[in-house]
């Protein structure tokens, strides 16, 4: 089974497998939300994180590479009342714009190996408008321990060091890791191991 199919028998399931309400730690950032703008939530999956940037007044593009996921993030969007841009996309091989966004979230898009993960993330820093703001939660090696949600390879896990050296260009960087009960749908429940990072583009 290839990954889209992975995700796509994931995501044919009638509920939302991580629910429909925002992500936890991307709610809490809603203080630094401009009032207006262009947004990027990357891997967007069924669209809970993307629709609520919209519900915020921004305007808003959800990617994803699973033409199920997207189709219920459209649904998702439209019974809250909002617009809701979609782009069928694998963010390894996706034409990122550049200066292109005022906000990007990437909430647990922990699939990449290591070598596509940099290139991604360097791609995720270009698509930034100066002065943007890079939202981003993964999980931390610890994760495994739990065994909540999650890659379960430990490569594919974030640490402080990791994300320092790969961001380290942003100004107002914020990293914090902790432990925490995560109950967002059926898929990420339970004690979890995360890292956020809060930052701006110079």
């Amino acid at each position: 089974m290839s990954d889209v199919e992975h995700w796509n028998a994931r995501f044919s399931a009638p509920d939302y497998a991580f629910g429909t309400a925002p992500n936890a730690f991307l709610a809490k950032q809603r203080p630094l939300l401009p009032k207006s703008g262009r947004a990027l939530a990357v891997a967007d999956g069924e669209g809970r994180n993307g629709v609520w940037l919209a519900e915020q007044g921004l305007d808003v593009l959800s990617i994803d590479f699973s033409p199920t996921g997207q189709a219920k993030a459209r649904a998702l969007a439209q019974s809250r009342g909002v617009v809701l841009t979609t782009e069928l996309a694998d963010v390894t091989t996706w034409r990122w714009p550049v200066a292109a966004f005022d906000v990007i979230a990437v909430i647990f898009t922990q699939f990449a190996k290591p070598a596509e993960r940099s290139t991604m993330f360097a791609r995720i820093r270009a698509a930034l408008k100066p002065g943007g703001l890079l939202l981003l939660e993964g999980y931390t090696p610890r994760q495994l321990q739990f065994g909540t949600g999650g890659p379960k390879e430990i490569e594919n896990l974030y640490t402080r060091g990791l994300l320092e050296q790969e961001f380290a260009d942003l100004a107002d960087l914020r990293i914090k890791e902790y432990d925490c009960d995560l109950q967002e749908g059926s898929r990420h429940c339970g004690m979890s191991a995360v890292i956020d990072l809060v930052g701006r583009k110079r």
